[in-house]
């Protein structure tokens, strides 16, 4: 990747903003995806190193203060990847993305073809 995720995320949702042209938005989209699922693989990595020296108890209250729960039947596993999800996804480039997906759309681009809809 030519830079790092949450880079390359804000400036690709920049450069969507004034696009119209769906094989454009269509790379942009596809780009940005790739830059997204790098992303959240980094936050899920950093968030694991973290939780690993956290009580059970503490990771419980990372979560919640994250606005997602360690839901009864969860294990620790699921909850650090809730949590490192949540917290991936109330980052700016993850909304940057949002934000790119939103003008893809109104042009009717996504990352499917038309041919697998």
């Amino acid at each position: 990747m030519e830079a790092n995720p949450a880079a390359l995320l804000l400036g690709l949702a920049a450069s969507a903003q004034d696009l119209s042209d769906r094989d454009a938005l269509q790379d942009l989209l596809a780009r940005g995806h790739r830059a997204w699922c790098e992303g959240v693989a980094d936050v899920q990595s950093g968030i694991r190193r973290e939780a690993a020296d956290l009580s059970d108890a503490q990771v419980a209250e990372r979560c919640a203060a994250a606005g997602t729960a360690w839901e009864q039947g969860m294990t620790r596993g699921e909850a650090v990847s809730a949590l490192a999800f949540a917290t991936w996804d109330a980052a700016p480039a993850a909304m940057a993305y949002t934000e790119l997906e939103e003008r893809a759309a109104l042009f009717g681009v996504c990352l499917l073809g038309e041919e697998l809809l």
